[in-house]
């Protein structure tokens, strides 16, 4: 089976995409990814063969929410339409805010299932609106609360469908959305929440992780726990988590004596660094493997590696859905989240979750639910066979 999987460049969205890819070819299959320019090599040197996506530049038109999320999807698929026309793919798989893939994919009348690598964001009818944070009210009070909140963000939700439709119109597809044969919810189970109206396409397929590097960082000598800051790498996340926590973890003062900090990042400036920590990019599952807790921003990728190796956390979130997350690894058990970040806090926290063994046990929970997730490339194998 040839397939097209279309992401764009930001390392939550790209890299589940590449890591999807290597389990398509694992499969047999023969997947080609299209995302931005910074990310081919790293993904031709794992082995996976990858083109640029047309249409990532912003345009004046940008600049408007609708134009962003909608006008520009649109116009992103035409621009990808040639390319995907000469591959000729049985199958198209998106990046669920990367839509102009599925658009591009309508176009040619080529099936096509949508990715998903965080929980599923839809709307329900029994949740509060995703990105609050809260937990599905309970009682009288609980259950008003809620309606309420969906009435408020309704009018939002109305008008980026008419953004929509306006702009599938644009480009000759019709008014109505009528969505991906499959969504494929990369994340793990005890990261999602019941729903009364969980969608049939709807499939938890766990956690679709890629490492950028090959390099092992080497952990700092010591008999005191292991703790891995992953600063976030997203546009959202909160600065200074890295210098925050530099600053303020010190072994035998605000950590156990014996303990060890290591920084696993993508890039940044550079850092005054203490003995007793090492900074850099490294394989986080090699360093998971041997942490005792994980500091981190609320990106889906990270929390939901940490919780796979059933590490701990400690959870500092930006803005989007980091604050969602944060909130669910909260009530879930396995962490503690902190806002505003301060080294106060900070420190509080991470002295409480390695002081508090339900937080591990909690996290070796998640890390359990793996085994009930659906393999994500017998999901698209299936689907495709439908429409056949």
């Amino acid at each position: 089976m040839r397939v097209a999987v279309i992401a764009g460049p930001d390392p939550g969205h790209s890299f589940p995409a590449i890591a999807l890819c290597q389990r398509f070819s694992a499969a047999g299959d023969a997947p080609t990814l299209f995302t931005g320019v910074e990310w081919l090599e790293t993904a031709r040197n794992a082995g996976v063969h990858a083109v640029e996506l047309d249409g990532l530049a912003a345009t004046d038109e940008d600049v408007d929410a609708g134009a962003r999320i909608h006008r520009r999807a649109a116009r992103m698929a035409e621009l990808n339409v040639p390319a995907l026309r000469e591959l000729a793919p049985d199958l198209v798989v998106s990046d669920v805010i990367t839509a102009g893939g599925g658009m591009a994919a309508e176009l040619l009348g080529i099936p096509w299932v949508e990715l998903t690598p965080s929980p599923l964001y839809l709307p329900s009818k029994g949740l509060p609106p995703i990105g609050s944070g809260l937990a599905p009210g309970t009682g009288i009070g609980g259950r008003l609360r809620d309606v309420a909140m969906r009435a408020m963000t309704a009018r939002s939700l109305r008008a980026g469908a008419r953004q929509r439709s306006e702009a599938r119109v644009a480009i000759g597809l019709p008014a109505r959305d009528p969505g991906p044969l499959r969504r494929l919810i990369a994340t793990l189970p005890a990261l999602e929440v019941l729903r009364p109206d969980w969608p049939a396409e709807a499939v938890v397929v766990g956690p679709l992780h890629f490492e950028p590097t090959d390099r092992v960082l080497d952990i700092p000598a010591g008999s005191g726990p292991v703790v891995v800051v992953a600063p976030s790498t997203a546009l959202i996340g909160t600065e200074d988590l890295a210098e925050v926590a530099l600053g303020c973890l010190i072994p035998g003062e605000t950590l156990p004596a014996g303990s060890r900090l290591v920084v696993s990042r993508l890039g940044g400036a550079q850092l005054s660094v203490p003995p007793w920590a090492v900074v850099g990019l490294g394989r986080q599952s090699d360093l998971l493997a041997h942490a005792d807790l994980a500091i981190c921003g609320g990106g889906h990728g990270m929390v939901a590696k940490a919780l796979l190796a059933g590490v701990p956390v400690v959870v500092v979130p930006g803005g989007g859905d980091q604050w969602e997350i944060a909130n669910r690894v909260a009530r879930q058990g396995s962490g503690r989240l902190i806002r505003p970040l301060t080294a106060e806090a900070l420190v509080a926290a991470v002295s409480e979750v390695l002081s508090t063994p339900g937080c591990r046990q909690a996290a070796l929970a998640a890390a359990d639910g793996a085994a009930d997730v659906a393999d994500p490339v017998r999901v698209c194998h299936e689907a495709l066979a439908l429409t056949r």
